[in-house]
């Protein structure tokens, strides 16, 4: 048996953890730079807020209905879904962490002592709320897929209350018949709208298609599913989440910028945070892509990139580091308002299968590196950092309704005062 796990709108239930006073109230969180509405709590829900839309077209009406508007904590939020993590994995023999709200479970030596399915959803949930106070739904089911469509309806379908389970032909039946095509997972809106000209509409009629039939018609994914929806396990943990073959690190600024320092300082952030993903997945990147554009709407539209080549594949943040420093003269000039910048690795290939050259020595230093990414994961991100990419409000995102970081500053801890 397999579960998925998932927080109530996490973004926004995490910014209710440490504020008793908005529990009750309509909470929303933007995105970087406040531009849009990207989580919506249930009770904010109610009021049909676009969900990222954007956030100066629903201002009106947010105000009209006194909502609470947060901009995005990502510090809390990562420190809150580490706590959450840590405490759903007591649960089960094997657990893989599949987004920062998310945790599939399989159980095998726990099968024996498991009674009740249901019940034992709802342990998961108060244990969760409880240590916590995070709300989260539960769905079970014999495949990964059957299992997140279970969590599905324990979410948004009617007559479940946060836990649904999929263990019969029946209860198979009624959950699928409920769900659109677009809500299963790996199918998803634009593959929906082409299943639907087969008058395919729900899940239980995809699953009623031959396995076969559809992976000639669309992809082998689609073939899997189908049979994953049928009770066939055909996903193992590597294929639910796969190493990232590009990864990209970019981020607008929160005002113009022009003198030189900030931007270099923004790419270097950047750089440390590819360089800090790539170690984490075990790869190691052949070419870094570096740009830099100004507003489209500008006067003057300006945009440079270059593509850095290393001797030697690379993970370490001081070589990704020196590596922008020797190209940012190409991408810098005078007299530019820039907007945006970012870097990506590209050409990854894996830390196992790196061979050495015998005549480029890689300048690489990872006890260096375990040791940066040791003190950071204990101590919190960005605890041990570079010089030279020491932050600068100008080009920092905008985050004007941000509230404290409440467990990742020292300043932010939450007081209780006793009269």
């Amino acid at each position: 048996m397999y579960a998925l796990v998932d927080a109530v709108s996490f973004y926004a239930s995490a910014e209710k953890v440490f504020d008793p006073a908005i529990r009750s109230k309509p909470v929303v969180v933007l995105t970087n730079n406040d531009g849009c509405v990207c989580a919506i709590c249930p009770i904010a829900r109610r009021l049909n807020i676009p969900k990222f839309g954007p956030y100066f077209k629903v201002k009106h009406l947010l105000e009209q209905n006194n909502v609470v508007i947060r901009s995005s904590n990502y510090e809390l939020y990562a420190d809150l879904s580490d706590k959450m993590m840590n405490i759903i994995g007591r649960f089960c023999d094997t657990q893989h962490i599949y987004s920062i709200d998310e945790s599939f479970l399989h159980f095998d030596g726990y099968r024996s002592l498991i009674k009740d399915w249901h019940e034992y959803g709802h342990i998961i949930r108060r244990t969760v709320w409880r240590e916590t106070k995070l709300p989260v739904g539960v769905g079970f089911g014999p495949t990964p897929t059957l299992a997140k469509a279970a969590n599905h309806a324990a979410k948004k379908l009617s007559g479940f209350n946060g836990v649904a389970v999929i263990n019969s032909e029946q209860t198979r039946q009624a959950i699928l018949q409920r769900m659109s095509c677009e809500d299963v997972w790996g199918i998803g809106r634009r593959l929906a709208k082409k299943l639907k000209i087969m008058n395919i509409h729900t899940a239980w009629d995809l699953a009623q298609q031959n396995p076969k039939a559809m992976r000639r018609a669309f992809s082998v994914v689609v073939e899997r599913t189908v049979s994953e929806l049928n009770g066939i396990t055909c996903l193992n943990w590597d294929d639910v989440r796969q190493d990232k073959r590009e990864i990209y690190s970019t981020r607008s600024f929160g005002e113009r910028i022009c003198e030189p320092t900030a931007l270099k300082t923004a790419l270097i952030n950047h750089v440390t945070t590819v360089a800090n993903k790539l170690r984490a997945q075990r790869s190691l990147t052949h070419q870094l892509y570096i740009f830099a554009a100004s507003g489209a709407h500008e006067n003057r539209y300006y945009k440079k990139s270059f593509v850095y080549k290393f001797p030697s594949p690379t993970n370490d943040t001081c070589v990704m580091a020196n590596a922008v420093s020797e190209v940012f003269n190409n991408i810098y000039q005078p007299g530019i308002r820039f907007y945006k910048c970012g870097v990506g690795a590209v050409e990854l290939i894996s830390e196992q299968f790196q061979q050495n050259d015998l005549f480029n020595k890689s300048p690489d230093n990872p006890k260096l590196m375990q040791c940066l990414d040791t003190i950071n994961n204990r101590y919190g991100k960005g605890m041990l950092s570079l010089a030279s990419s020491k932050l600068n409000d100008r080009w920092h995102m905008n985050r004007d309704f941000l509230s404290p970081q409440y467990t990742t500053r020292w300043r932010d801890i939450p007081k209780i005062y006793c009269e």
